[in-house]
């Protein structure tokens, strides 16, 4: 399947400001975890503004830059921040990183979010494989929201394998993809529960989707960093995901390092 040529000229420019040809793995930082990339040795990083057709982050938590360099001997591509759908931009250009990752020719992806915990027994902090995803809010002409991939349940074993010779505890679930930018009401988590999500977000899905269409073996992760709505009294605070993500960060750290090494 090809790429945009924006894609083309995109790498044409990083690989001209020193980036390799080609990259080991690729990282993208969701709300709150940018902090990843301190662990990157050799780093250099460039401000997404700098890059040519390149969207911008505007949500808090979203540094906006993209970095490369090594971690245990291999090359990484981090994005530390995203881009939203409900940022105005749209399903196709919030995939442009999982392009990116697929023109660097990246073994594996390794996606990251925060999100809100729908499943009664999940807690704040608690690390969450997607193995599965809902997201039929969204009319089928929507090309990124398209196909799913059959390999996905098997990935999520394969993180949850290495998280556990790591001694990591994680859980394992269903994220819930919805648009926001809203948080949802105690009677819309209420019926999400119902339908058998665990966890609830505003990214990902379209990523995912785009791996599977692109054949990038890819994996992702939720660190829950709130109780939805409904699912205890008190309000949803963005500070709340900050918090959590700065007392996550060192086991996330261990983890990503993990699936760059073994995944």
């Amino acid at each position: 399947m090809s790429l945009p040529d924006y894609i083309d000229e995109i790498k044409k420019f990083l690989v001209e400001d020193g980036f390799p040809e080609q990259i080991d793995a690729a990282v993208i930082l969701g709300s709150g975890l940018g902090g990843f990339g301190d662990e990157i040795e050799q780093a250099d990083s460039i401000p997404y503004a700098d890059i040519p057709s390149f969207p911008q982050s505007t949500v808090e938590g979203h540094s906006g830059s993209l970095i490369v360099g090594e971690i245990e001997g291999k090359s990484v591509l981090a994005f530390s921040g995203r881009f939203h759908h409900y940022e105005g931009y749209a399903f196709a250009k919030t995939v442009l990183p999982v392009q990116l990752a697929k023109a660097f020719e990246v073994d594996k992806l390794i996606i990251s979010n925060a999100a809100g915990g729908i499943n009664l027994r999940y807690r704040v902090g608690d690390l969450m494989i997607i193995d599965g995803i809902i997201k039929q809010f969204f009319m089928v002409s929507e090309p990124a929201l398209h196909t799913w991939d059959s390999n996905f349940e098997a990935y999520a074993q394969e993180v949850k394998t290495i998280a556990r010779d790591l001694n990591i505890e994680t859980q394992m679930g269903t994220y819930l993809f919805a648009k926001g930018p809203h948080y949802e009401s105690k009677a819309e988590i209420r019926a999400f529960r119902k339908m058998g999500a665990d966890a609830v977000g505003m990214s990902t899905a379209p990523e995912l989707t785009e791996a599977a269409k692109l054949g990038v073996k890819a994996a992702a992760i939720s660190l829950i960093t709130n109780a939805a709505a409904g699912v205890t009294d008190q309000k949803l605070d963005h500070s709340e995901v900050k918090e959590a993500a700065d007392q996550k960060k060192h086991v996330f750290a261990r983890l990503v390092k993990g699936l760059i090494r073994e995944f």
